[in-house]
């Protein structure tokens, strides 16, 4: 199995690799790409009390992006750094923020981004994400090297904590308050604190994967974390034991975000992948169309409905239907009912298969309606070429299953 790490992504990025240009108001399934204005890479987005004013960092040349309706327009902001910024988050209103990036950057604003100044740091580190549990004062930021960073007195100072670990750490989340979080970052590392980082404990993720997401929606027993490639780990215990899913797609995934519970749930990453789940994970469906974009995060900030995905090539996307638009019109278009049809992997590149329909005969129509072949579920997509299509079973009863096939 071919394996990624996060810092072959980065360098992917940093040495021009040729990726492919979307164009504003270009529609995925239920994902609208939004115009912002810069083809600099994108790495965090954040909307802190609505879907309307909202934030996105990234390799912005001195500066922060903001909108204000909903994404309709995206206004540059200075942010006095040079460096690449990783994550951004405004814990309890749309005033006052953090940014963290590199080398050891951490910035923030106390008027909605009008200005953003410098934190004094004791670390050279690069730093990955931030998050302030319950206020704008007690917070946390992790990057290079197994660093863990942690302020009381909302930025002015910032001190060290002792992870045990010299890996990179990626994602830090205080799921309900300051005291019991937990971080993530390669290869297979999970820590969790109980003491406000006090002590870091490592965990037994079942991994040697790189892991560059977490997230707990609700509590601190149940939580998601992400990596590369097929990576969705689940724990329902608070960390003691995780579970791997079954995402049936073979990207790397970036970013993880359950937006009201435990059940529906969203996962970005390379070529492309959006998933969303509506069963608490047990299966992960499709969402988007294949490219080279990376997508680096996600963020719904009210409910499972609208959301917003960044990655590269300054690419914004939105959705307000939770991501199904296309994919429900076609369903409603053919008539079909629903049907427990799963195909693996989804995207893929020679052919995929439907478990436990192996032997059975399937039509394959275009995003046109048009028949384009037949073919067996063991066999499915074979010898088409690269697109998205819609599977249908031969007696008609199930309704169509979005599959996309790549290079």
């Amino acid at each position: 199995m071919k394996r990624y790490s996060f810092s072959r992504l980065a360098l992917c990025v940093l040495c021009g690799a040729s990726i492919t240009l979307l164009r504003p108001g270009l529609a995925f399934p239920g994902w609208v790409l939004q115009n912002s204005g810069t083809t600099s890479t994108l790495r965090s987005v954040h909307f802190p009390l609505d879907a309307l004013t909202g934030y996105v960092v990234g390799s912005l040349y001195r500066g922060i992006l903001k909108t204000t309706d909903g994404g309709a327009a995206w206004v540059t902001q200075p942010s006095g750094t040079f460096s690449g910024l990783w994550s951004v988050h405004f814990p309890v209103d749309a005033q006052t923020g953090y940014a963290v990036g590199i080398p050891d950057t951490i910035l923030k604003t106390t008027n909605g981004g009008v200005t953003w100044f410098a934190q004094a740091l004791a670390t050279t580190c690069y730093l990955k994400s931030v998050h302030f549990p319950l206020d704008a004062s007690t917070g946390y930021a992790v990057g290079q090297s197994g660093a863990i960073l942690k302020t009381t007195d909302g930025g002015a100072n910032w001190s060290s904590q002792s992870s045990g670990t010299t890996y990179n750490l990626w994602s830090v989340h205080f799921p309900v308050d300051a005291q019991t979080g937990y971080a993530v970052g390669g290869p297979g590392t999970i820590l969790k604190t109980t003491d406000g980082g006090a002590n870091w404990t490592s965990q037994s993720s079942g991994t040697t994967e790189y892991l560059y997401s977490g997230h707990f929606p609700s509590n601190a027993s149940t939580g998601y974390v992400v990596g590369g490639p097929y990576i969705v780990l689940k724990t329902t215990d608070g960390g003691a034991g995780w579970v791997t899913q079954t995402s049936g797609n073979p990207n790397v995934l970036t970013s993880v975000y359950f937006p009201v519970d435990a059940t529906t749930g969203y996962a970005v990453g390379t070529s492309f992948t959006i998933l969303k789940t509506t069963d608490g994970g047990a299966a992960w469906v499709s969402q988007s169309s294949a490219t080279s974009i990376i997508l680096y995060s996600v963020h719904f900030p009210v409910d499972a409905l609208t959301g917003y995905a960044v990655g590269e090539a300054g690419t914004i996307l939105k959705t307000t239907d939770g991501g199904s638009g296309i994919e429900e019109d076609r369903n409603a278009e053919f008539g079909m009912r629903n049907a427990e049809l799963r195909i693996t992997p989804n995207p893929f590149t020679s052919f995929a298969i439907l478990p436990g329909y192996e032997a059975e005969r399937f039509s394959l129509y275009d995003v046109s309606g048009r028949k384009v072949g037949t073919c067996r579920g063991d066999r499915v997509g074979e010898g088409l070429a690269p697109g998205v299509y819609f599977l249908r079973s031969s007696d008609g009863k199930d309704k169509p299953l979005r599959v996309v096939k790549v290079r």
